[in-house]
Order: structure tokens, then C-alpha cells, then sequence
């Protein structure tokens, strides 16, 4: 290290330190992780038997009966019910409820809370059904609480194997409901259902081996009689898929790899054999699209993150927008956002299924703000580029043709002795962790993002079975030196045009949640809640929460009174690469707000 400065040492060694623990090379389990594994707390308690699990003493039934395919199709009129982790099919994390306004918003007080016990980040979007709340944690905790005033009704703790492997913490960020189930996936890549009334596990499925490197960490989406998950391990070298699953039996139904094998379309666009190891997971939510029977789901970077000289290529289907059909998977068409991504920019942030006028013609399309700092639309029938904006503040690696592909700046592209300022991070602009939020009558989308620019650095790629497969790793120069920021931004679907930007001092990594009375909900990493207007960007209201806020808010209705539920709690290892406060202690807790009469 001869001849750097004392900055640029400890840039490289807290982001070295960030990036070891954060891809889980330091050990088995993440700094500050729950000693979830039921001999390590048999053995710290000094008990014999530790418990694990607490069913309801009796059935919880509020007479509202089980979820059916119609509740979920008609889920964004719901005003006592939260069905989706995105609130419906279309993903736009809109609540119908009018008094969330901005004048009721500023008196929100505190009705209930409840801790989650565990560290890590609290990234959870309840669901609620039936007077009952659905809440997930960090490690797979899973609770069931009274939606009305937080009684525990029943709790589930998984219980982790002793060799995880992690790429981003031990995160969980929700359930799916179908009829009286409830499905959780898990950080040892299982897929588990319960009787939403009792707690009782009625099936638990191995989605994959997670000693390869795979995970479950979001919640499934539910089509008819299936359950769509995706895999999360791209940081691994493994193969990305999204799987189908039979509700009431647990049996998967169909698999469909994001990374082609040797002789199918698309196997072309890898160098030799690197689509062996060619990542592209897929591990958010998707959307449905009832009208023409289409899902979509994103994917996330191709493998090793930062060293494309050994899969040079276009790398396909990672960081790409796939249409698939439901019932079997096969792929319809697919856009690619980022190809060839060297700077691990994914393309799994959260997608919303708009209705839009282009150019005075009325046109379906899918809308997202991509990691790498553009918003698209691309036309959801055909899978067509429609246009591309960026929409943070800082843009540097590419531009966007009139085709949606990038023309790189050759000198933003990852060296071994890297100089150049590159933005966004890898962190986004917009991440795949968090949700946007969509008001169809306004046509606007908001999103928490990321104002921070790197140095990526080319590192050593050597596949290892299990093991992190990197080739380089970010240098969070920004973040050093003090200059990464972040803001509530509110975009115009059919343009990609910025309306309003609320800015914070440090990056906002939480999700938003829209209201009919128009108002927008999400939280920043100093612990405050907030709650924005939805036309201007004004902040209406704040509460201090404690924890950084990095979790999905949504509403509810209860006996005619309005909620919003919003969980605080963050992972201090994360916020060496990201920016933010550094001195906030983990652990998580929900906070649940109501209007007073």
C-alpha cells in the first residue's frame, strides 16, 4: 500500500471488512446474528429443549374465511385486508384508504408495538387478513399478531442450520396467504406452509440445497393453486431459478432457470462454460397480470459480480425483466436492462403494471426504476423499450440508446487500480430490498434512493462450490468521504419525468406505501417514519422510531379506523457500503400508528 493515503487505506479496509462480512466470507453467520440454532441456545441457556414454535390454544376465525384467487385479483380494493407483499398484482403498494391524508396524517399517534427479538435487517411487509397480522424477521421468525391491538396469537422460530450461506444478512421480507395457508420461504432455501389460524405446519418443502449458496428471502406470490418464488445466491455462482409450487400439497410444478443451459437460446451470450456459473437470481417479488395470464419477474446480476472478462457476453437472462407463463413457465419475451453488468446493478427493483399514455396512445407497459439509476418503460404486451430516464441526481456509466440498451463510458467500467468516480453504487439509486409505491391517479411512482458513486475494483474469480464468487469487490469512496446522501423521489409513469425529490442526509433505504387520500409513507435510516405528500413532497408528519427504517410499510381498516403499520430496525455491517449511521444499534421492532377518532 505504498504511497496511498490514510483515507484511501481505510476506504479500502472498511469496505474490504463490509464486503467479507457482508458476502459471509468471515464466518458462517453474519456479525450480530440470533443464535437461532436450537443446540447453540440450548447450550448458551443451559436448558434441555429450547422451544421453537407456539400454535394459537385455539383457532383464530374472525369470520372472514379463507383467501380466495378473487380476493387476490380484486386485492387493491381491499380496505381491511393487506394481501400482497406489493399490495396487489400489479404491485403499486396503493391503499384505498382516503383518510390517510395529509391533514390526518399529522396527527398519527402510536396504537400498538411489538419487538421481533432478532437482528439484522427488519425488511418485512405484513400481511393482514381476517382481523390477523402476519409478520416475518430477520433468521425466518414468523408471528401472528392481533392487526387491531398486537396480541401474539401464535409464533413460529426456524430453526437455521449452523453453516448458512449469506449474501446481504439474514433477511425475510414476508408471507403469502391462499386459502387458510401461509407460506414463508426460508435462509436454508425451504419453503414452508401453516394453518393461518393455529400455526401448525402442514408442509415443508427443500426448494434447493442452501450449502451451494442458495436462499429464500422474499415473500411468494400466489397464482391460482400456485406459490412463485424466487432464488436468491447470485453472490455464489450458483444458478438462478424461479420455481411454482402446489399450494395445498407442497409439490413443485415447474422450474425456470434464469441462466440458460448448453443448447438453449440464449446460452450464446456466455463465454465457454461461465453460464455454469452465471448467477442471475431472482430473489424479489413479481407481479400478475390477470388480463393476458402473464407473470413477470426480475433478475438479478450475472456471476462474478465485478470481473466480466471471464463471461464476456451479454450474460443473458440476468438483470432482465422475464414474462412467463403461470401455469408452466415458459418464457413469453424478456427485456434486458443491464447486459453484461460488471458493476452489480441487478435488475430486480420493483416493477409496477401501469396503464399509460405515450405519445397520446394508450399503452400497457411494465415501469421500473433500476439500480442503475433509469427509470424504463417497456410495453408489458410485447416486451418493447419504450423509453428510459435517469432519475438520481448523479448517472455517469452509460447512456440509453433508442433501443434500452447502454453505451458504456469505457472508463467507468471496473479496473485494479480504479480512479474513476462511478454512479450510482451498487447499492442503486433504487434496490431490490426496498418497494415503491405507485397512485394511479396521480400516475406517479416513488421511490427511496440511493445517492452514492464507487470505485469498482477487478479482483481474483475462482469458483468455489458454496463460497462466495466475487472478482472484485466496490470501494465505497462516497461513503468515506462523507457524500452519500438520499431522497424520496416521486416520478411520472408515462414520462419518466422527476416531480418532486424529498432529500435526507443519508441514503433512504426503506420502502413507500401510496394512499387514496393521497399520502406516502416511508422511514429513513436516522429511525424516523414519515409520511410525505403525495402531490408536493412535503413532509407531513414524523416519528422516531428508533431503528433505521429499511421495512415495507402498509394499511389497514379495522372497524372503520385506519392503520399503517411500519418496521423499524436495520444492519449496521450493511451501512460501511451504503452510508448511514453507524452508531444506531440492530435489532428490530413494529410500530403500528393509527388516526385518532
Amino acid at each position: 500500500m505504498s504511497g496511498m493515503g490514510q483515507t484511501t487505506v481505510g476506504v479500502l479496509v472498511g469496505a474490504a471488512i463490509g464486503a467479507a462480512v457482508l458476502y459471509g466470507v468471515l464466518g458462517d453467520r453474519p456479525s450480530g446474528g440470533d443464535p437461532t440454532n436450537k443446540e447453540e441456545l440450548s447450550a448458551e441457556l443451559k436448558v434441555g429443549d429450547v422451544p421453537t414454535h407456539w400454535p394459537a390454544e385455539t383457532p383464530i376465525d374472525n369470520g372472514a374465511g379463507p383467501v380466495t384467487s378473487d380476493m387476490l385479483e380484486k386485492a387493491s380494493a381491499a380496505r381491511d385486508q393487506w394481501l400482497h407483499y406489493s399490495g396487489d398484482y400489479r404491485g403499486f403498494r396503493h391503499s384505498p384508504l382516503e383518510d390517510l391524508n395529509p391533514e390526518n396524517a399529522k396527527k398519527l399517534q402510536v396504537e400498538w408495538s411489538f419487538p421481533t427479538g432478532t437482528t439484522g435487517q427488519f425488511e418485512v411487509s405484513p400481511v393482514v387478513h381476517d382481523g390477523v397480522m402476519f409478520m416475518t424477521t430477520s433468521y425466518n421468525r414468523l408471528m401472528a399478531l392481533d392487526a387491531k391491538d398486537g396480541t401474539l396469537l401464535w409464533r413460529y422460530d426456524h430453526v437455521q442450520p449452523k453453516n448458512l450461506r449469506l449474501c446481504c444478512g439474514p433477511v425475510n421480507r414476508g408471507v403469502a396467504i391462499a386459502g387458510d395457508k401461509v407460506l414463508m420461504g426460508t435462509l436454508d432455501a425451504r419453503l414452508l406452509a401453516f394453518n393461518r389460524k393455529t400455526g401448525e405446519i402442514l408442509w415443508d418443502t427443500e426448494v434447493i440445497a442452501y450449502t451451494d449458496g442458495y436462499n429464500l428471502t422474499s415473500a411468494p406470490l400466489i397464482v391460482g393453486d400456485l406459490a412463485i418464488t424466487g432464488i436468491a445466491g447470485g453472490e455464489y455462482g450458483t444458478r438462478g431459478f424461479i420455481d411454482a409450487y402446489d399450494v395445498n400439497s407442497g409439490e413443485r410444478v415447474w422450474r425456470h432457470y434464469t441462466v440458460p443451459a448448453e443448447g438453449e437460446p440464449g446460452v450464446e451470450s456466455w463465454a465457454g462454460d461461465s453460464y455454469k456459473r452465471g448467477g442471475a437470481p431472482a430473489w424479489t417479488t413479481g407481479a400478475y397480470d390477470p388480463e393476458t395470464d402473464t407473470l413477470f419477474w426480475t433478475t438479478g446480476n450475472p456471476a462474478p459480480d465485478w470481473d466480466g472478462t471471464v463471461r464476456e457476453g451479454d450474460n443473458l437472462y440476468s438483470d432482465s425483466l422475464l414474462a412467463l407463463d403461470p401455469k408452466t413457465g415458459t418464457r413469453k419475451w424478456y427485456f434486458q436492462y443491464t447486459p453484461h453488468d460488471v458493476w452489480d446493478y441487478d435488475g430486480n427493483t420493483h416493477i409496477f403494471l401501469v396503464d399509460v399514455d405515450v405519445d397520446g396512445k394508450p399503452v400497457k407497459a411494465v415501469a421500473q426504476a433500476n439500480r442503475n439509476g433509469y427509470f424504463y418503460l417497456v410495453d408489458r404486451t410485447s416486451g418493447k423499450f419504450i423509453h428510459a430516464n435517469a432519475y438520481v441526481e448523479q448517472v455517469n456509466w452509460a447512456t440509453i440508446d433508442e433501443n434500452g440498451r447502454p453505451v458504456v463510458d469505457p472508463s467507468k467500467m471496473p479496473a485494479e487500480e480504479p480512479t474513476e468516480r462511478v454512479c450510482p453504487s451498487n447499492m442503486g439509486g433504487m434496490n431490490g430490498a426496498w418497494t415503491g409505491a405507485f397512485n394511479p391517479d396521480l400516475g406517479l411512482v416513488y421511490v427511496s434512493s440511493v445517492e452514492s458513486c464507487q470505485h469498482y475494483q477487478v479482483g481474483i474469480s475462482g469458483f468455489v462450490k458454496g463460497m462466495p464468487y466475487l472478482g472484485g469487490m466496490p470501494i465505497a469512496i462516497d461513503v468515506e468521504a462523507g457524500k452519500a446522501y438520499g431522497h424520496m423521489t416521486a416520478i411520472e409513469a408515462a414520462t419518466g419525468e422527476v416531480k418532486w425529490r424529498y432529500l435526507d442526509r443519508n441514503p433512504m433505504m426503506a420502502g413507500a406505501l401510496s394512499t387514496a387520500g393521497g399520502v406516502v409513507f416511508t422511514g429513513n435510516q436516522e429511525g424516523y417514519a414519515l409520511a410525505l405528500d403525495a402531490k408536493s413532497g412535503e413532509l407531513l408528519w414524523n416519528f422516531r422510531m428508533g431503528g433505521v427504517v429499511r421495512s415495507q410499510p402498509i394499511a389497514y381498516e379495522i372497524d372503520g379506523e385506519s392503520y399503517v403499520a411500519i418496521g423499524s430496525g436495520g444492519w449496521s455491517t450493511l451501512r460501511l457500503l451504503s452510508g448511514g449511521p453507524t452508531n444506531i444499534p440492530d435489532g428490530g421492532h413494529l410500530f403500528v400508528f393509527k388516526v385518532p377518532k
